[in-house]
C-alpha cells in the first residue's frame, strides 16, 4: 500500500445527473481521483475518508477535450487529461456525497 493520504488520492466528488442515478439506484459514486493512483489505493482512500466498506471499484481515463481559445489567432487548447472512478459500497453503506462536495 503507497503512503500517500487519502485525500490525495480523492481529489473531488463527480456530482451529475448520470452519477445521481447511479447512487440512487445501484449503490456507486462517482470521483475525480490522482491519475497515478491504482484501485486498491483508491479503495484503501474511500474507506478511510468515508468509513464505508467497498465492494469493487471501476476507473477510466478520460481524455483531454479539443477547446477554442478566442485569441486574435483563433487557436485550439485542451483540457486536461484526469482520472475517474465509480466505487461500489457493500449494500448497507451510503456516502453523503453532497456534506464532502461543501468541504
Amino acid at each position: 500500500m503507497s503512503q500517500r493520504k487519502p485525500w490525495e488520492i480523492i481529489i473531488r466528488p463527480i456530482i451529475t445527473e448520470k452519477s445521481n442515478r447511479l447512487m440512487e439506484d445501484y449503490n456507486k459514486y462517482t470521483f475525480e481521483v490522482a491519475l497515478d493512483a491504482s484501485k486498491p489505493e483508491i479503495k484503501y482512500a474511500i474507506e478511510r475518508l468515508f468509513g464505508v466498506k467497498v465492494k469493487k471499484v471501476n476507473t477510466m481515463i478520460v481524455k483531454p477535450k479539443k477547446k477554442r481559445v478566442w485569441n486574435k489567432f483563433r487557436q485550439y487548447g485542451k483540457t486536461k487529461k484526469w482520472k475517474k472512478a465509480i466505487v461500489t459500497l457493500e449494500k448497507g453503506h451510503k456516502i453523503d456525497i453532497l456534506e464532502f462536495a461543501q468541504k
